[in-house]
């Protein structure tokens, strides 16, 4: 049954078309929104009257009777007509593209297909995209207001030069007034496909959460390093459902709300469906749906269901998902750039130095590519349309140009290194994909004539595929074979087919896995169109502009800004031949944006160049002899023995001491003046840089960590203890903690906190502490001086860290979670003091721990370079220290770590002591 209907060819059409008439309809709805390019003949004081009365009498307008309102259309009938030929044809094309669909959509469910994303990978996510597709179509149409009008006067038009009625104008006339209301009237529509539609739907359920990670678990997981599994660098990257793996959320997320919206008795009646549908709605505010336009799905989803009898459930559930995204989404969305922005770092300087790894190691470069463009996709919607929020800052990224510069040196890398993937693959097609293939379907005992013939041209298409093809520069098409592919998953999803798909999943296996290497061959382009275009940021310039502003401001980005004139030259790649009026606009566009930037990384490159030259010409400058006087002055005065300069007096920098080459170990020793003065902490004892001194310092800091833990664990109990008997009162002021931040009145927070502190709860600054320490200061004491001592203090413990090797209880026993002479509340101690102390002295708390992380970074960085001396010993335990303390730090992160000490470092010290558990106990 299934193979009369041309189902595969058909969703491949109609979803071409369907995109075409939905930007069509974007076009159309732009042009009558904008007074500049608005058809006149709504604008003509003229016509005002004739357009009035065609609006309040549609569809019904009688030309006789509304003759002296429609006078101004007759005059200018052979002119209308003309002007409005093409938005009247739009819409004719909007009629005819939505009997197409409802066609093939009544056929589908007749021959009962089954939909699997993981089995019939292209059956599905056309099916799917076209659903999403039509929806949009439809809904795009009702938001042009001037539809109606448009029309009207085109069919008046008409009617005074032919005498009667377009044949299309009554069918389009009843469109318009069923679609009104579009929504309500597609969920009527789709009521008799709900079976189909939510059975493609749920075939997400194993890829959409495997795919919806937090940066922590994508960290935890390894995601998308070569280094990770050194062994593995060089075997090829495959799995079950390799197309999966690059689908976009955003298509995922589009499918998913707009396709319950549709179908939405399958939310009440099915709990898998519910579930999928609210950690869709957890990961975002808008929906795109075409170019700029968006949907702000909560409020659309929470109206709709409003207006529905049986779904005030539904309602709260929407409520809850919107407050989880306002809270939570853009600061997870923020985590998730900044691993991604390491993780394709790392991606492509491992591929530049080995290119190679392109060929076995292609689904992880387009995995990346389609990663990093969700996030950048999911910032720019967001950042259009900020919602009201105590952290608008998430919705701001300083640091975009690194993560579109990576993404761009990896789609270069793809183009440099094309022979390379190709022979790759087509190796694997010929002789490892034909031959499994044909084992596959030996090992069938069913096989019909057409699924036969289909399966055999397979294997002799991948068969047949020879370097000297390559080699002779010969172009590869195989876009039949991924046809037939298709052809064949139609067939064997029907519902009464004879080979079922299902029932084979090696072969689905094997053939999606063939169909990505086939692209690989000749279709990479459109590949990189799905998982790495940004060309609607053409669409959104006043985000991308900013973007680019953000970027430039910071100064370690500036080396990544001609990532975004190279990103305007995407814009042309949504251009679509049913709408030619865009290309003008967006070549435009593409232009305006390019220039602008590159004169802005022109004039900055400028202000760099002529600073360096004024500075050069100022260090020539202090060459001249005019400036020897006061080094010979000081030369005799020397050999006189005269006076000598007075304590104090800094000595003259000599002309070329600035090109003098430092030792970075010696320049980090001693990068902070270290005198009797600022070493004089408040009692008992004064610091001195002898290992003795360091001894004594790390000592004494360990003691007060354990101290800390120890009352950490008192409060803890305490906590537990109120929670259970004064919930009342435990959990107002857990809401009252949570709404403090400490960025805010720092008065306001600390009796909050010693309020919550009280109550056992924990606080990201001790009260209690910063109480004690404020209580040291005498009148005389100065805010500044107790600073620079603070921070000589958290100096002399990082560059102290070292020293802790030499002790061999500084290992760390996995058993106890901890080492065995308790320095790991070294962790507790420095975050606890650290933050007491710059709350008191009003300092920046995070920019103050960040700089003791850069400083204890690159001590224990040198521990690497001592292979035969003893620190080497515990060198693994004292580098989970550093971990430690970003660990249980509020005012760190992970990716502030991964910036000063490998990620690697830290895993393999990891494995280590584990290793070392398991032969002690083995």
């Amino acid at each position: 049954m299934a193979y009369q209907f041309k189902l595969a060819e058909k969703l491949l059409i109609l979803n071409e078309r369907g995109q075409g008439v939905l930007i069509r309809m974007n076009h159309i709805k732009k042009v009558c929104t904008d007074s500049k390019r608005r058809p006149s003949y709504f604008t003509e004081k003229s016509m005002e009257s004739s357009v009035k009365y065609i609006n309040r009498k549609f569809p019904n307008i009688d030309i006789r009777g509304g003759s002296q309102h429609l006078s101004s259309v007759q005059k200018q009938k052979s002119v209308v007509l003309e002007g409005l030929h093409s938005y009247y044809e739009s819409f004719i094309d909007v009629m005819e593209f939505r009997d197409h669909v409802y066609e093939l959509l009544n056929t589908i469910d007749a021959c009962q297909c089954y939909f699997d994303i993981a089995v019939n990978f292209d059956l599905t996510k056309n099916y799917l995209d076209l659903i999403v597709t039509y929806a949009s179509v439809i809904y795009m149409l009702s938001r042009i207001d001037d539809k109606k009008a448009i029309v009207g006067m085109y069919n008046c038009a008409f009617e005074f030069c032919n005498g009667n009625s377009d044949p299309s104008f009554p069918r389009l006339g009843q469109m318009f007034i069923e679609y009104d209301h579009p929504w309500k009237k597609l969920s009527e529509e789709f009521g008799p496909h709900t079976k189909s539609v939510t059975g493609a739907l749920l075939s997400l359920r194993m890829v959409y959460p495997r795919r919806n990670l937090s940066a922590d678990q994508w960290r935890s997981a390894q995601l998308l390093s070569l280094l990770a599994s050194p062994a593995a660098m060089l075997s090829p990257t495959c799995c079950d459902t390799m197309a999966c793996e690059y689908l976009s959320m955003e298509v995922m997320e589009r499918w998913i709300l707009i396709g319950f919206l549709l179908c939405h008795s399958s939310l009440n009646a099915n709990a898998d469906s519910q579930n999928l549908w609210k950690m869709a709605l957890r990961n975002g505010l808008y929906l795109t749906v075409i170019r700029d336009e968006i949907l702000n799905i909560h409020k659309l989803s929470e109206d709709f269901f409003d207006s529905l009898k049986g779904y005030s459930k539904r309602i709260p559930d929407i409520k809850e998902c919107k407050e989880y995204v306002i809270i939570n989404c853009g600061a997870l969305r923020r985590e998730k750039r900044n691993f991604l922005r390491n993780a394709l770092k790392e991606l492509t300087k491992v591929l530049e130095d080995e290119p190679a790894l392109l060929g076995p190691k292609a689904l992880f470069v387009f995995m990346a590519l389609s990663f990093s463009r969700d996030e950048v996709l999911w910032l720019v919607r967001h950042a259009e349309n900020i919602p009201k929020t105590k952290t608008p800052e998430d919705y701001a990224d300083s640091q975009m140009a690194e993560l579109l510069y990576y993404m761009e040196k990896l789609r270069t890398l793809l183009a440099q290194h094309r022979y390379v993937i190709q022979r790759y693959h087509l190796q694997y097609l010929s002789q490892y994909d034909a031959l499994a293939l044909n084992d596959t379907i030996q090992g069938m005992y069913v096989c019909p004539e057409e699924e036969s013939v289909l399966m055999s041209s397979f294997v002799s298409t991948l068969s047949a595929l020879s370097l000297k093809h390559l080699d002779a520069g010969e172009e590869f098409d195989l876009k039949p074979f991924r046809l037939d592919w298709l052809r064949l998953q139609v067939y064997t999803s029907a519902g009464k087919a004879a080979l079922a798909l299902k029932d084979y999943p090696d072969l689905a296996k094997v053939m999606n896995m063939a169909q990505f290497h086939t692209r690989m061959m000749d279709n990479m382009n459109e590949l990189l169109c799905e998982t790495a275009d940004l060309s609607i940021l053409c669409f959104h310039a006043r985000v991308f502009e900013k973007l680019f502003s953000q970027s430039s401001e910071d100064v370690s980005m500036q080396r990544y800004l001609t990532a975004f004139p190279v990103i305007c030259s995407h814009f042309s790649q949504c251009l679509h031949p049913i709408c030619p009026e865009e290309t003008e606009e967006i070549e435009n566009q593409s232009l305006k944006l390019c220039v602008s930037f590159l004169e802005e990384i022109s004039r900055q490159t400028c202000t760099v160049v002529l600073e360096i030259c004024a500075e050069q010409c100022n260090l020539h400058e202090k060459l001249l002899p005019k400036y020897s006087a006061e080094t010979i002055s000081t030369a005799r005065n020397k050999k006189l023995k005269k006076s000598l300069p007075k304590k104090g007096d800094v000595p003259k920098v000599k002309p070329g001491a600035e090109s003098l080459r430092k030792d970075r170990a010696i320049v980090t020793k001693h990068k902070f003046v270290w005198s009797k003065n600022y070493m004089e902490m408040t009692e008992p004892e004064r610091m001195t840089l002898e290992t003795k001194g360091c001894e004594n310092v790390l000592k004494r800091m360990t003691i007060i960590g354990v101290i800390l833990s120890f009352r950490a664990m008192v409060q803890e109990a305490l906590a537990e203890i109120m929670d259970r008997h004064c919930p009342f009162l435990t959990r107002p002021i857990k809401c009252l903690k949570d709404f403090i931040y400490p960025e805010g009145d720092i008065k306001v927070t600390l009796s909050v906190y010693e309020m919550a502190s009280a109550a056992g709860l924990p606080c990201e600054i001790d009260p209690t502490l910063v109480s004690a320490i404020a209580n040291m200061q005498t009148d005389n004491s100065s805010i500044e001086e107790e600073f620079k001592i603070t921070c000589l203090l958290l100096v002399y413990i990082a560059v102290s860290l070292p020293t802790l090797c030499l002790d061999p209880n500084s290992f760390y026993r996995r058993e106890h979670g901890g080492h065995q002479n308790n320095i790991h509340c070294l962790a507790t101690a420095v975050n606890h003091l650290a933050a007491a102390m710059f709350t008191v002295q009003r300092k920046n708390i995070q920019t103050q721990l960040q700089e003791f992380l850069k400083v204890a970074s690159s001590i224990l960085l040198q521990l690497g370079q001592n292979v035969e001396r003893m620190e080497i010993k515990n060198r693994d335990s004292v580098y989970l220290i550093l971990h430690m303390i970003v660990e249980q730090s509020p005012f760190l992160s992970q990716d502030m770590l991964e910036m000063c000490f490998p990620y690697v470092l830290l895993r393999n010290a990891y494995r280590e002591v584990h290793k070392t558990f398991i032969h002690t106990m083995g």
